[in-house]
């Protein structure tokens, strides 16, 4: 295995890893605040210290509300309305804690012949390495791998986590006309990127980065010439065309990076919350049977969280690579080199 990655480089990852998921958690926690104040009009927040409902309102809420909730349960330890932590950032703090500790562990001493946490973490870092070098070339991957790394394996290592049983099972509820407790309306733990919080701060960052990384490579009038400028050769009136053309072209690819956050978010948001709920759904179709009928759907599960993790990180390198190359030749020949 080729060590261009190791020994070397691997300390200076895991601290890039340590700080970034703390930069997502951060930035998770100020969208989750900003989300509270916008939505504290409309309805109060949910929590542990909400009045127990009777027993005809429970039974229909449970009926219009089975299966889990779009917003992530908020929990009051100092009292309301203080600092709320919700069920999603639980589970975020667990698994970035666990990210961050595997990750020193197989870094602690470093040997020449891998073994044992090391093999698997150079195995794992140095694939993305390789795999992301072939995309957006030496030069560009250098200087971004740190992001993109991360958001891989804090996604799928998410992902999974949220597939542990008793994620999503394990809380409160309020027991039906009968008596009996039918479904968990306030959870303990959820799906991290099930919370859109989450979702939308990766995203956010991104863009952050993504600005960052345009205005190092073209600069301020590069960056503009990249989206406002024609492309092609052309000359005479077709020049003055193609000029007006593409400066509407440059507005349509201003709203589309404006949209990408959104689409980000969105998408990796809604197949991990489509995903918990489908599993939840399968568990109920027959009570008797609620461990096995949904096992099958686990495993689909398990490579929906692999192919997300790999979607959310492809694309945004995709978007990168696009508005840090100036031609199409930019990224096979100079880049290699």
């Amino acid at each position: 295995m080729s060590n261009s990655v190791f020994p070397s480089k691997s300390p200076i990852f895991v601290s890039a890893l340590f700080r970034s998921l703390l930069l997502f958690i951060a930035v998770a926690i100020m969208c989750g605040f900003s989300m509270k104040a916008f939505a504290q009009e409309a309805h109060a927040p949910e929590g542990l210290n909400v009045h127990a409902p009777t027993h005809e309102a429970a039974a229909h809420d449970t009926k219009a509300h089975a299966g889990l909730t779009q917003e992530a349960v908020r929990f009051y330890p100092f009292g309301e309305p203080g600092f709320a932590i919700t069920n999603s950032m639980v589970v975020t703090w667990i698994a970035a804690l666990g990210i961050i500790l595997f990750a020193r562990h197989a870094t602690k001493q470093i040997r020449e012949v891998p073994e044992g946490a090391q093999n698997f973490w150079e195995w794992l870092v140095e694939g993305l390495h390789n795999f992301l070098d072939g995309i957006i070339g030496h030069k560009l991957v250098h200087k971004t791998f740190w992001f993109f790394a991360t958001v891989f394996i804090f996604i799928l290592v998410t992902n999974w986590v949220g597939l542990i049983p008793g994620v999503g099972t394990i809380g409160w509820g309020t027991p039906d006309g009968h008596g009996t407790l039918t479904h968990i309306s306030q959870p303990l733990f959820r799906g991290v990127n099930a919370d859109l919080n989450m979702t939308f701060a990766m995203s956010a960052i991104f863009f952050a980065c993504w600005i960052w990384w345009a205005l190092q490579a073209n600069g301020p009038g590069g960056f503009l010439l990249h989206l406002f400028g024609p492309k092609g050769e052309t000359t005479g009136a077709i020049k003055a065309v193609m000029v007006v053309v593409f400066i509407c072209v440059g507005f349509l690819e201003v709203v589309s990076i404006l949209f990408r956050p959104v689409s980000l978010s969105f998408r990796l948001y809604g197949n991990i919350f489509a995903g918990e709920n489908m599993l939840e759904s399968m568990a109920n179709v027959a009570p008797a049977f609620a461990w096995l009928t949904p096992i099958p759907f686990y495993f689909m599960e398990l490579l929906v969280g692999v192919v997300q993790a790999l979607v959310f990180m492809l694309l945004t390198a995709v978007f990168t690579l696009l508005i840090c190359s100036h031609d199409e030749g930019h990224h096979t020949e100079s880049d290699k080199h």
